[in-house]
């Protein structure tokens, strides 16, 4: 060891500070933990926080207002075209990043949490070494790895200061409003970001590898959405591979092999979101002792425990769905099996929610996957059109599905295309956590005129007993 380096002891040593890092930290010192995290930021919040959830959600919803002014005029309300300050709306958005974070700071130090900078190699099964900080070794009984995952680039373009080619980090800066825009990947990364471009002004194109867009939802839910983005956006390409791209000072040119026509395009910028992968390569972790599959994703047990029982690893750097939320359950579940309580990741239902316009909410199990596992299903479906709420909002369109377990009755799974799905899948949540059966939403009374109406309504059709959908006549006279 170096003379004059600095070597501290931590009981808990949480590497990241993001959903499931700061979750792990703060639920490790309420159970009375010494907890040191390390982030390569001065703040906890992770990407989620400064580059991701809270800065796209803050332009989504800006977006959502000016669909919202334009769908009045039909309603007799009439707004001027908005007027768009650039400057503002990313001030806007670094006033509630900022505050979020000094949020999480005061939390932090008030639990007693040591927050330190830095970079973290593993240097052993129980020491770290780190880079950049104050702090040159750590010493520990129990480590939680929360590192992440970041954005994969497109094969063969480097990145530079001032690309026109961005990822969705980039693309979140909102350095300027691109008379065109090409998104690659037609995923919820690329649809959320391309829908606040679209809103703000750009001519946006979309091109899907597959023939699907957000590969894995159901079709019927993204029909919902796709007739809404067809409208929204310029172009939506699928069945389309994009073969090369090449940056001039003033535009990207770009070559298609698929459905795209012409097959060579130029954009203004080109947005590429194809996926994530997870932040687990430079920190050692084979010195550790820690296990990772062939994408480099750390291998965990129920409990959060790698191949080292004395560490773990929560959220993105785990796999699976790339969730905020479900980073912060792993996070505390981590923190409570460190601490001798009998904790585990067991959830039934983890919510997913696109928040595009119109929004897609799903939880449980999904049509897709039913038939793909060969899972006996019945599926119901509740059409908005004849929802009063969705009337009176003039967003008759969407959707509301249940798949049911035939024999038991029990709802496996909820899927919901609309306005405001990201709160109504909660009520689906719980049902399928609780072991609810289809009755049990059938019967509880919602209040009318909803949105939420629509998961009591799907439940009564599957009933027969649905009130605005005409069904089979349980008693049929003879003929």
């Amino acid at each position: 060891m170096v003379m004059g380096e600095l070597t501290q002891e931590a009981e808990l040593i949480v590497i990241g500070a993001g959903p499931g890092g700061y979750a792990a930290a703060f639920r490790a010192a309420d159970l009375g933990m010494d907890v040191t995290m390390v982030d390569l930021s001065e703040r906890p919040g992770g990407v989620c926080l400064f580059r991701g959830c809270i800065p796209s959600k803050t332009y989504l919803y800006i977006s959502e207002l000016i669909h919202d002014a334009r769908r009045a005029g039909p309603m007799g309300v009439f707004f001027a075209p908005p007027r768009i300050d650039l400057n503002a709306l990313r001030n806007w958005k670094n006033q509630v990043v900022d505050k979020l974070a000094e949020g999480l700071m005061t939390l932090n130090n008030k639990r007693g949490i040591q927050l330190i900078k830095g970079r973290v190699e593993f240097e052993s099964s129980n020491t770290v070494r780190l880079h950049e900080a104050n702090v040159s070794h750590i010493t520990f009984k129990h480590a939680i790895l929360a590192s992440g995952s970041h954005p994969i680039p497109f094969p063969g373009t480097p990145r530079h200061q001032g690309s026109r080619i961005m990822t969705s980090t980039e693309a979140l800066e909102l350095i300027d409003i691109p008379e065109s825009l090409l998104i690659i990947g037609g995923g919820y990364v690329g649809l959320e970001l391309g829908s606040v471009y679209a809103a703000l002004g750009s001519r946006v194109t979309v091109a899907e590898l597959g023939g699907s867009l957000l590969p894995g939802v159901d079709p019927d839910l993204i029909r919902v959405l796709e007739r809404h983005l067809r409208e929204l956006f310029h172009a939506i390409f699928l069945n389309t591979q994009v073969l090369d791209l090449k940056e001039t000072p003033d535009s990207v040119e770009v070559q298609f092999k698929g459905e795209a026509d012409p097959a060579g395009q130029r954009f203004d910028r080109v947005l590429v979101a194809i996926g994530r992968k997870p932040n687990s390569s430079g920190l050692g972790l084979e010195v550790a002792g820690v296990a990772v599959d062939a994408k480099g994703f750390v291998q965990v047990d129920e409990q959060q425990r790698t191949s080292n029982a004395h560490i773990f690893a929560v959220g993105d750097v785990t796999g699976g769905m790339m969730l905020a939320h479900k980073a912060s359950r792993e996070g505390k579940i981590a923190a409570e099996v460190i601490a001798g309580k009998p904790s585990a990741f067991d959830a039934r239902a983890i919510p997913a929610v696109v928040y595009t316009d119109p929004q897609i909410a799903w939880c449980g199990l999904t049509e897709i996957e039913a038939l793909r596992r060969n899972i006996p299903t019945e599926i119901r479906r509740f059409p908005w059109k004849v929802s009063g709420r969705a009337s009176t909002m003039g967003i008759e369109d969407g959707l509301t599905k249940m798949i049911i377990a035939p024999d038991s009755q029990r709802i496996l799974g909820v899927g919901i295309a609309g306005r405001d799905t990201e709160g109504l899948i909660s009520e689906a949540v719980l049902a399928i956590e609780m072991g609810a059966l289809v009755q049990d939403l059938a019967l509880s009374i919602h209040p009318h005129p909803t949105l939420s109406e629509t998961e009591g309504e799907v439940a009564e059709i599957f009933m027969g007993s649905s009130t605005h959908v005409l069904g089979p006549r349980l008693n049929k006279p003879n003929l």
